[in-house]
């Protein structure tokens, strides 16, 4: 039998429950909990209350983790939109787009996405494994519990595979859950012989039935851009997929519309980007159960404009926030700062950045167990020294967990 564990007293805990998955919300409609502690059993919750009456009413085998001082506790993220399964680097992108280059102009200096495809292709496995781990512990130790890994840089069946298998062997070494997403529609590679709906097709046909037998993943994404598919290209592919189980999501209106469209048809769990999406594709999206994921970090390291989360969310859409944290238009890697620029600049609300990167962002991931703290739920939580969770945006991702807590266990201490 699993040992009980009571941790506190919380000055707040802040639960996000009784918030709906979708719209709007207000500061004043979230639910804190001020001293308080957390009754874990097993990987669940099993009480939120007073620390006091909670203590007094255990038995002598529940283990008490008394804090010192103020603290606070939040709901582990969800970084629900990743592509940290990478090799190389392009810094030179970051230089040439600064200094005015254009796409082309750096495709044609040795950069851009096939830069990353021929960087990855040239990695072991191996290789692959340890650089997914050190980046799953830099987003760990921001209280990140659960993060998207996209595939998207091998581009064939098999170096799509040794990404994938590349993730799954990375899970047995980290705490938190890794959801692997195949993106092996992120673009036609340049040394494919034949068309887009080729490629398309020898994807879906060889590679989609061992992602079933390896249990590799079960998420389906594309890119539907001018740049990579179009959606008449892409609908084919993602019949397939959903006549073989996988959710689907989208990469959508990063620079041209027609993406969302595609994901609302295909009652995508997610449509990410969004920056170009106009009032005919956010109404679409609100109107959907597809969650809107906004990708600050892109927008940041492209220099564009942001994802319209106030308009998006004022119309009744459920909006969640990721880093994106890629090599090439998105490596920050901090999803914190990435919500506090974009609150910002959209006028969020505490309780709609909150919701973005915890319950919501998990909806984006079909998964319903996580991202509030409440009885039932996984206990996936962080602690802040702190004595007021609006610190932790307000002062925009520099105020780090001390403690991250995955499944009942303590995974990180801040300095250990």
């Amino acid at each position: 039998m699993m040992k009980k564990k009571l941790i506190g007293p919380f000055k707040q805990i802040l639960s996000l429950t009784d918030l709906p998955l979708k719209g709007s919300l207000t500061d004043s409609a979230l639910n804190i909990i001020t001293e308080s502690g957390i009754l874990v059993e097993g990987e669940t919750i099993t009480a939120i209350g007073n620390f006091a009456q909670l203590r007094d009413q255990q038995s002598s085998d529940v283990e008490i983790l008394q804090l010192a001082g103020h603290w606070i506790c939040t709901p582990g993220y969800v970084d629900c939109h990743t592509h940290i399964a990478f090799g190389g680097n392009r810094a030179n992108d970051f230089a040439l787009r600064n200094a005015g280059a254009s796409y082309l102009d750096i495709a044609e200096a040795g950069g851009g996405i096939w830069s990353t495809v021929r960087h990855t292709r040239q990695a072991t496995e191996d290789e692959l494994v340890d650089a997914i781990i050190n980046r799953v512990q830099a987003l760990l130790a921001q209280g990140i519990t659960t993060i998207e890994v996209k595939s998207g840089y091998g581009l064939s069946v098999a170096e799509e595979l040794k990404m994938l298998r590349a993730i799954k062997t990375a899970q047995q070494h980290v705490a938190v859950d890794l959801i692997p997403t195949c993106l092996a529609a992120h673009m036609k590679p340049k040394d494919y012989n034949g068309d887009a709906a080729s490629y398309l097709q020898e994807i879906a046909t060889q590679l989609f039935p061992i992602l079933r037998t390896e249990k590799l993943s079960n998420r389906i994404d594309a890119f539907v851009e001018q740049s990579a598919f179009s959606a008449a290209e892409i609908k084919p592919y993602f019949e397939t997929a959903r006549s073989m189980g996988f959710d689907i999501t989208v990469h959508a209106d990063q620079f041209s519309t027609s993406g969302s469209a595609v994901a609302v048809e295909y009652q995508a769990v997610s449509a990410d980007h969004l920056e170009a999406s106009t009032e005919q594709e956010i109404a679409l999206l609100a109107a959907s159960d597809t969650v809107a994921v906004a990708l600050p970090g892109a927008s940041l390291g492209l220099g564009c404009g942001y994802t319209p989360a106030r308009r998006l969310l004022d119309k009744g859409a459920s909006l969640a926030i990721a880093t994106d944290w890629n090599p090439g238009s998105a490596p920050m890697g901090q999803l914190m700062t990435q919500a506090a620029v974009l609150a910002a600049a959209e006028k969020l609300t505490n309780a709609e950045v909150f919701a973005a990167l915890t319950f919501r962002a998990a909806k984006a991931l079909n998964l319903t167990d996580r991202g509030r703290l409440a009885v039932g739920e996984l206990a996936d939580f962080s602690l802040y020294r702190t004595d007021n969770y609006q610190n932790i945006p307000y002062l925009q991702g520099s105020l780090q967990p001390e403690q991250v807590w995955k499944k009942g266990k303590q995974i990180f201490t801040k300095g250990a």
